[in-house]
């Protein structure tokens, strides 16, 4: 398939797709289009960055816009769920762009946001509905909305809802869907968890899989800088100087770490801002539009608040603390080398933090270079050959893990 007019997509999609200027489709939408369009359930493993909105998203609306009836209200016809309130966002931007020329309505609901607005709308009806899970059965709760009439479900970034606790209320919102139904789901890893959970929801489907599990982009250049822990701010500092790292994506394990760094950063004149579960859902997307725009040249955040972040011409990412888990290392470093274009990832290693560097290059089964040449390098913990000692485990930003509630330069372009 070498472009969009080879799939048995209708006019209005395809003239969306061309506004957008997109031409290619990725991998995983060579894979997954034909498939969705044929009815077929589908489990994709795909990471961030594949192409995987679209790859669900045209086939969706290809679907209702060979049936033209009238949205009902509070209930969509279309049902796609996602774990954060970014990547909801950025769902339906994209629902909106590849169906500007139908006469189709979509809405997104989370929490952190006003529920009347959201109530409102619904009553109005939409054929199809984005949601994160909490926000989505407080609706429910109060039935301001209804799933009887979901023809297709669609679920995002399955390992995630895992991590942030998300699966019981996946489960209590799939029991409310009728049995006949279309299900896609999408995970960039496999665990064993999600793929008793596809099992459980998808009916003969097809696995479509662009890469190994965890597998690292391709033309993303990662080093690793070995660095005593009192000395982490002043390297970064030190990295800013370049200004070839000119939009960089910075992670912390914690949100208070993320405020830090991010206050460090603006005491030595550089513009930032940070993202994270404490923050109001208006100050983190004044934070993402003003990085997207280029008002500020970094973003600090945690991997929670993060998922779902997609901007291009992110030049480096920064891992200032390893995770502890080292599928995250793989989300965080796909936003860079976004769209073709290369990328560098960068990551600060101390002498606790060790086996998270080992067990990071066993998931993506390489070495990580080391960079020496800078002046923190810390020769003891870069030639320290004893087992490494992790430090007490702590989960991603928010501490144990815990339910979280619904407030909670190529000439190809590709779709989204």
């Amino acid at each position: 398939m070498t472009d969009f007019t080879g799939f048995d997509l209708a006019q209005p999609i395809l003239r969306a797709i061309a506004d957008e200027g997109y031409s290619t489709p990725t991998p995983i939408q060579q894979k997954s289009i034909p498939a969705l369009l044929e009815g077929h359930d589908l489990l994709g493993v795909a990471q961030t960055g594949t192409g995987k909105t679209a790859s669900f998203a045209l086939p969706l609306l290809n679907r209702l816009a060979s049936n033209g009836t009238r949205p009902q209200s509070r209930k969509p016809r279309a049902l796609i769920l996602a774990p954060t309130r970014e990547l909801a966002g950025q769902i339906n931007d994209s629902i909106r762009a590849y169906g500007r020329h139908m006469h189709l309505r979509s809405t997104v609901v989370y929490g952190g946001a006003s529920i009347r607005p959201q109530i409102k709308t619904l009553a109005q009806g939409v054929h199809i509905l984005v949601a994160t899970p909490g926000r989505l059965i407080d609706l429910m709760n109060q039935r301001h909305l209804y799933l009887d009439d979901v023809e297709i479900f669609i679920l995002d970034e399955a390992d995630r809802m895992l991590d942030m606790g998300f699966i019981p209320d996946v489960k209590k919102i799939t029991a409310a869907l009728p049995n006949k139904r279309q299900t896609v789901m999408f995970s960039a890893t496999m665990p064993g968890t999600i793929q008793g959970l596809a099992d459980g929801l998808l009916r003969d489907p097809i696995r479509v899989e662009v890469a190994p599990a965890a597998t690292t982009v391709e033309k993303i250049e990662q080093r690793v800088l070995f660095v005593r822990k009192d000395n982490k701010r002043a390297l970064l500092g030190e990295l800013l100087d370049d200004r070839d790292i000119s939009r960089v994506l910075i992670f912390t394990r914690t949100k208070h770490g993320a405020d830090r760094v991010s206050r460090h950063l603006h005491q030595n004149g550089i513009q930032s801002d940070a993202i994270h579960g404490n923050k109001t859902q208006n100050a983190r997307q004044r934070a993402l539009n003003s990085f997207r725009s280029g008002k500020i040249r970094a973003l600090v955040a945690t991997d929670i608040a993060a998922r779902g972040i997609d901007v291009d011409g992110v030049t480096h990412v920064i891992n200032f603390d390893l995770p502890n888990e080292p599928e995250s290392y793989v989300h965080r470093i796909g936003r860079t080398a976004r769209a073709g274009a290369s990328g560098i990832a960068i990551s600060f290693c101390d002498v606790e933090e060790r086996g998270y560097l080992r067990d990071i290059e066993k998931i993506i089964r390489q070495s990580v270079p080391v960079f020496e040449d800078h002046s923190f390098h810390a020769a003891e913990i870069a030639n320290d050959t004893r087992p490494a000692k992790r430090p007490q485990q702590r989960r991603n930003s928010s501490g144990p893990r815990r339910r979280h509630r619904g407030r909670s330069g190529n000439s190809t372009k590709r779709a989204a």
